[in-house]
């Protein structure tokens, strides 16, 4: 008993410091950010009260969900396909994987907006081409709206979707793999009916963490969007640092904090945080 009672006051002593690192950098702002939104400009509720009946806010909030859950689909489907390569392809196969994974990270979130606005503005190379060759006669609206958004969100989110499937993938049992094949299993139907069921929670993980990113996401939004795709976290800055209205833009960080915490809340009662990653 008494050795039981060490080792958990042991792991608790190494805890310390990083739960009050935590505490400091995270909890403190965070609650001195609830104050705001209870305070500023004036004492009580009116900064959630805006939230139900500002068309604006709604409008953002709407987007905001319908950009993530396309974002999310679309990531965790090419992130699937990626992976299969990366952990079941050739070494030639592998490589080449790997390294359209592992690129990206080298460069900045910054620097990939403004290639994809090179790449999809009216007078960007994918325009230029089409109409030279003369397939379009007019240049295609590809940036500045939902579509130049989602674009630019997928590529920067891929990576991140491709490690949870990775740890699925190579955690399976290839016996069972072995087994369906030899009952007469196409591949095609072992598949879709063997392997992907049995890689569900790196499908969850990468799609929970590829969801709760594209919530907050502010840099490609604002590049791509142009102004006319605005999404939480562009608002949140919008309300702060110009308007000035901090009431509000601190009741929509709470708001989108406590969703985010509801959402993995939710998750982590039918999944084991172990089977994530």
């Amino acid at each position: 008993m008494r050795g039981v009672l060490s080792d958990r006051m042991g792991a608790a002593l190494l805890m310390a410091p990083l739960l009050l690192f935590l505490g400091l950098a995270y909890a403190w702002p965070f609650l001195g950010v609830v104050k705001w939104s209870f305070t500023l400009p004036t004492p009580g509720l009116g900064q959630y009260e805006a939230l139900l009946t500002d068309d604006l806010v709604q409008s953002v909030f709407i987007r905001t969900l319908r950009i993530a859950a396309i974002v999310t689909i679309v990531s965790v489907a090419a992130a699937y396909a990626i992976t299969v390569v990366w952990v079941r392809g050739s070494p030639a196969q592998r490589l080449i994987a790997e390294f359209c994974i592992l690129v990206p990270f080298w460069i900045s979130v910054l620097t990939r907006a403004f290639g994809w606005v090179a790449l999809l503005s009216n007078r960007g190379l994918i325009n230029t081409w089409l109409q030279s060759i003369g397939f379009i006669s007019e240049p295609l609206t590809l940036v500045r709206n939902e579509f130049g958004v989602i674009v630019g969100m997928t590529h920067f989110l891929i990576p991140f979707a491709v490690f949870p499937l990775a740890s699925a993938m190579r955690s399976l049992d290839e016996r069972v793999l072995l087994a369906a094949r030899g009952l007469g299993s196409s591949r095609m139907r072992t598949f879709w009916t063997v392997f992907v069921p049995m890689t569900r929670s790196g499908i969850i993980g990468s799609a929970m963490i590829v969801f709760v990113f594209s919530l907050g996401f502010f840099v490609t939004p604002a590049i791509l969007g142009g102004g006319r795709s605005v999404m939480i976290a562009e608002l949140i800055y919008l309300r702060i640092f110009q308007s000035p209205d901090w009431g509000l833009g601190a009741a929509i960080s709470v708001v989108l904090v406590l969703f985010v915490g509801a959402l993995m809340a939710l998750l982590f009662r039918y999944v084991r945080p172990k089977q994530l990653i």
